[in-house]
């Protein structure tokens, strides 16, 4: 069978369920390829997210955590999805002075243990756990969350309405949704620079630090398919969530969405 491919950007859920990149998969099949990825680059992810946003990624992890405000007195309980290696939990505890309570939740094994083990290693065990599951159907009950956070996997779930709907059902009343991902880039001049890097540059290096050029390929055509800002908004807004807006980063190279759970 010949591979079809469509690189056009989405505007709804259901054109991402199908999207393996440009590479459009039957139903079903996106996640299984999208675990092998992460199984694949697991132990150099973070290192990768370096290379790929040229470090940047650090920064805006801290704009999204200072929106975040988690409380260093209260109890206070957040949710970070598809954050597997840890890099949002930490970031939180420590805002927190070691007050917050994160929950990692990915359906990767390979990233939870790579996550496990850095939090082992910072002392972070008592805040934080690492659960094994589906953005799209969350084992937990509902209003238990005061912020959930997704940064940079969003766009790897193949039903991301499900994702949204369930976001806004364990949150809190009065509980914040903060996503940040790679988005549309905004500026004349840089968007043709930042294409020519992602995909000249992302593959090679990604082959040339983790032996994977082709999962490297994958996460930026993911990045291309993903829908616009706006469009984004809309999904957000779709799921039931209030005052939802978005701030571009870096051009809109990046940018961190947000809604409330009124």
């Amino acid at each position: 069978m010949s591979r079809v491919s469509d690189n056009s950007r989405a505007t709804q859920a259901e054109q991402m369920s199908t999207a393996y990149g440009f590479e459009q998969v039957a139903e079903g099949q996106k996640q299984g390829k999208v675990n092998d990825v992460f199984h694949s680059v697991a132990r150099r992810y973070d290192l990768m997210n370096d290379f790929m946003s040229v470090g940047v990624h650090r920064i805006w992890k801290n704009v999204m955590v200072t929106k975040a405000a988690p409380s260093k007195k209260q109890p206070w309980a957040s949710l970070d999805v598809a954050g597997g290696t840890g890099d949002i939990a930490f970031r939180i505890v420590d805002a927190s002075n070691k007050n917050a309570h994160v929950t990692v939740l990915d359906i990767n094994a390979s990233m939870l243990e790579v996550g496990r083990d850095r939090a082992i290693k910072k002392g972070l065990g008592d805040n934080i756990d690492f659960v094994e599951a589906n953005a799209e159907e969350l084992p937990f009950e509902d209003n238990m969350f005061d912020v959930y956070t997704v940064a940079f996997g969003i766009r790897n779930v193949p039903r991301m309405d499900h994702a949204l709907a369930e976001a806004h059902r364990v949150l809190k009343p009065g509980g914040q949704f903060l996503c940040l991902e790679f988005s549309e880039v905004d500026v004349p001049m840089l968007d043709k620079f930042y294409d020519l890097w992602s995909f000249n540059a992302i593959p090679p290096i990604g082959k040339a630090v983790t032996g994977d050029a082709e999962s490297y390929q994958y996460l930026v055509e993911s990045i291309r398919k993903f829908p616009n800002q706006e469009s984004f908004a809309n999904l957000v807004r779709d799921a039931g969530f209030s005052r939802v807006d978005y701030r571009n980063m870096t051009g809109g190279i990046a940018a961190l969405h947000s809604g409330w759970k009124i």
